[in-house]
């Protein structure tokens, strides 16, 4: 049985009435350690977190910049796998949305179907895999309608037209827009083009666009909320969680920057 509304679809619904842009905030599986990991990504929900991304580590990504790729390995290195981290997803029993963020070969090796069944009995409300084409996804998509699941794709600022009408009508939840084309990591300057190429993708599509890679301060993400649904902040969280800042004092300095009404 599929939801009449997902958990994501809901939470831009929440979001819309107090028009506030929603908060997704990355953190890396495993990293430092899959305990340590489970706790920060706990305090990320009460800090203010809108829907938190968990990142499946792998081995060979080609979306990951250098910060996620070195939380990656040590979280390889450390014994991290698919099964441990849909169990410790089930063990948060989380209220605030949870996204997967995983490539395609574990979720292969793991089975399709026994993926999807656990992933959505372990509370997880949407999916991202970065090396999935669109035109290839018709079957994993079935199998996540099928189970409740969201899948996100992801659109480029060289995606073609013709492909991003494609991704936008494939997609459930929200539209993962990048904000460059390349791999992640926190970056000084929002891309100059950035704000055109976010009116070229809404003229495709009325679903909620999110932005993400290179986003880095609350000012930052004060002016994404001028014209996106959502922004997702990724190295600069893993970065913080290596250096043991503050994490709630962050995580909700970026909450408070997506609400339109207030100053940053």
């Amino acid at each position: 049985m599929t939801r009449d509304r997902s958990l994501i679809s809901r939470k831009f619904v929440e979001l819309r009435r107090k028009n506030e842009a929603a908060l997704i905030v990355y953190a890396t599986a495993g990293y430092p350690t899959l305990p340590e990991s489970l706790r920060r990504i706990s305090e990320i929900g009460r800090a203010g977190a809108d829907m938190i991304e968990i990142g499946v580590p792998f081995s060979d990504p080609v979306a990951d910049g250098p910060v996620i790729q070195k939380a990656s390995q040590t979280a390889i290195r450390g014994g991290i796998t698919l099964k441990k981290i849909i169990a410790g997803i089930r063990s948060l029993a989380q209220p605030t949305p949870i996204i997967l963020m995983s490539y395609l070969n574990p979720i292969l090796s793991y089975g399709r179907d026994i993926f999807m069944r656990d992933i959505s009995s372990a509370g997880v409300a949407g999916l991202v895999v970065p090396d999935l084409p669109v035109e290839e996804a018709a079957l994993l998509s079935r199998r996540a309608i099928s189970f409740g699941i969201d899948l996100i794709f992801i659109v480029a600022p060289t995606t073609p037209a013709r492909k991003i009408n494609r991704i936008t009508r494939a997609a459930r939840g929200f539209i993962y827009c990048a904000s460059i084309s390349g791999t992640t990591g926190a970056r000084k300057k929002l891309p100059p083009d950035l704000a055109g190429y976010i009116r070229r993708v809404k003229q495709q599509t009325g679903k909620p666009l999110c932005v993400g890679f290179g986003i880095s301060t609350p000012g930052q993400v004060k002016v994404l909320a001028g014209f996106t649904d959502g922004v997702i902040v990724g190295s600069r969280i893993v970065e913080a969680i290596r250096k043991k800042e503050d994490l709630k004092r962050l995580v909700a300095a970026f909450k408070k920057a997506t609400r339109r009404e207030e100053s940053c």
